[in-house]
């Protein structure tokens, strides 16, 4: 069976639905309603005689004895109380109960105890426990709101840990893996996810006991602090730009700050499920995008014999408004007129062609005086968003943080001379503790030796696609090394096996992997460019039949990045006077 995080939760909400015949009720609770929610529809869940979708702690529910109710719900401590809430006083007839991860033994007999009416016909686990963003990339939801990610400088929060450890557990289960365990040697945090994970899989191995497949399946611990780059770079292929521009809040995009904006697009849900047109263009630059939406909105013009000059997205635009019928046939196409306006208005509005072509350079290129000039023009330009500004002096001091010359210092003063906040100001300095050189194990600027300072400057003299998209993650490069064999020994080093005197499968040989399992994942949070990168790697070595899955803690843009480090690890650095 195929890796596919879409597919494997897929299956799980078809059988919570299909298994119970007849009218039923669907109870759902905080965490599930999302995980159901990105990879189902209403429509879909109505044409399984769903007749309604609630929150199990809504206590408001009118009592309809007359129906079935299906529950689907973490075995947390919140969602077992209101469960035993409503068993106490039933409103349905009948309860089929399925949890989205290991229920404990004590669980089960608080639930038998308290079911007096005799209303429970089933209880089974499902392992859909985390959030599926596309076949190849899921999370586990660590908002800094709900589980803050550190507690002690690069050390897990125990409520962090403890979801990350059953949402990455519910992964392996639902793809029915058992994998080999491998982490990042420099990562206090991945080693200890990565024993957390190998103690319950011994503890549970009548659950991860399948044979279901003969591939070899890694499980790859990587630490964001290694690559904080990726997460900082404007990204510029349409699902990516919709995360880094906008912001897609598990699946939903919020338009309703957009003046005039027609109420039937205040909310846009994107999957590419349920969008084949969003399917095909996800992985499209910006230029590319515009062509698309273009060559359908011709399309339907040639089929109404119209005739309006559309030679632009606000021309695009206006020929939506001006037929209503247009908006209700296509309504896909229609609502991605409308997030590519929005695309096209921020990127002219935000000047991000120049704020991204000085981001490209700080990441790829070693050119100090070049750099320097640019970025204290860019802070003195009034036309430039604080955010902007601050984030280009974090690439800056991450690259030259030990570079003769270093002007870390003086840019931080120039930022707060021209209006930035001292707490944004401050960012830099944390994102040095987090993930500066000392922190870092990997040479992600090739800049901290004469040898990797030679193959920076022989990389930077090839040409290159796009100025505006010259980087490439960590990440994929440590994949496309394993692919292919490169460099075996090294990455055996770095991402050692969990049990040292355990004899596990290489990660690949000299002739690269085969018929493989790779589920790679982000301490700290995945990005969509890694994801994007991904992607494109399943497919040029879908003939090695291997397989690659990335997740992460979260999914990150350059905000959620920066705020995660600012609300949970900057406060630990002031508690501890640094």
């Amino acid at each position: 069976m195929k890796m596919d995080a879409l597919k494997a939760t897929q299956y799980y909400i078809n059988r919570i639905v299909t298994d119970t015949s007849g009218m039923k009720v669907l109870l759902l609770d905080r965490e599930t309603t999302p995980i159901i929610s990105l990879v189902s529809t209403q429509s879909y869940l109505l044409s399984k005689e769903t007749y309604l979708v609630d929150r199990i702690e809504n206590s408001n529910r009118d009592v309809m004895r007359h129906l079935k109710c299906v529950c689907f719900l973490r075995p947390s401590e919140s969602s077992i109380q209101a469960l035993l809430d409503e068993l106490r006083s039933p409103k349905y007839g009948d309860y089929y109960i399925y949890f989205s991860n290991i229920l404990k033994k004590s669980m089960i007999e608080m639930l038998a105890e308290n079911d007096e009416s005799e209303v429970v016909r089933e209880i089974q686990e499902f392992y859909a426990d985390y959030y599926v963003v596309t076949p190849f990339l899921f999370h586990i939801g660590l908002s800094p709101s709900v589980y803050p990610l550190f507690a002690e400088g690069h050390s897990w929060n125990p409520g962090a840990l403890s979801r990350a450890v059953q949402g990455l557990s519910a992964l392996l289960l639902s793809m029915k893996r058992r994998p080999n365990i491998r982490y990042e040697r420099n990562s206090a945090m991945a080693l200890k996810l990565g024993q957390e994970i190998e103690y319950l899989i011994s503890h549970e191995s009548n659950l991860f006991s399948t044979k279901s497949t003969d591939k070899k399946t890694h499980l790859l611990i990587l630490d964001r602090k290694n690559d904080p780059v990726t997460p900082l770079l404007t990204q510029w292929t349409y699902h990516a730009m919709l995360n880094d521009v906008i912001g897609i809040n598990n699946g939903r995009i919020d338009l309703s700050y957009v003046p005039d904006i027609r109420p039937e697009v205040k909310e846009i849900m994107i999957s590419q499920d349920q969008d084949t047109f969003f399917k095909q263009s996800q992985y499209l630059n910006f230029g590319d995008l515009g062509l698309s939406i273009k060559e359908f909105v011709d399309t339907y013009q040639s089929k109404t014999k119209s005739h309006h000059q559309i030679e632009s997205i606000s021309d695009m635009k206006r020929f939506v408004e001006a037929y209503p019928e247009f908006r209700k046939l296509s309504g896909n196409v229609t609502k991605h007129v409308t997030l590519v306006g929005e695309l096209s208005r921020i990127v002219s509005t935000n000047h991000l062609l120049e704020v991204s072509e000085l981001e490209q350079s700080l990441a790829c290129n070693e050119q100090h005086n070049n750099d320097l000039k640019g970025l204290k023009a860019m802070i003195a330009n009034s036309k430039f968003l604080p955010e902007h500004k601050v984030r280009c002096v974090i690439l800056y001091a991450l690259r030259y943080e030990r570079v003769q010359g270093n002007a870390t210092s003086e840019l931080k003063q120039l930022l707060i001379s021209n209006g930035v906040d001292t707490d944004h100001v401050a960012m830099v300095d944390v994102v040095l503790r987090y993930a500066g050189v000392g922190e870092r194990q990997s040479d992600i600027f090739q800049n901290e030796n004469l040898f990797s300072r030679g193959r920076n400057m022989f990389k930077g003299l090839q040409g290159v696609e796009n100025v505006y998209t010259q980087h490439n993650p960590a990440v994929a490069e440590m994949l496309e090394d394993l692919l292919r064999g490169r460099q075996g020994l090294h990455w055996q080093e770095r991402l050692p096996n969990l049990d040292p005197k355990a004899r596990p499968p290489l990660i690949g040989n000299e002739n690269g992997m085969f018929n493989q399992d790779i589920i790679v994942f982000v301490v700290g949070g995945a990005t969509m460019e890694e994801e994007l990168a991904v992607a494109k790697l399943n497919a040029k070595y879908e003939s090695q039949n291997v397989n690659i899955l990335l997740g992460g803690t979260s999914v990150h843009n350059s905000r959620s990045f920066l705020s995660e480090l600012s609300t949970t690890f900057f406060p630990l650095l002031r508690q501890d006077g640094r």
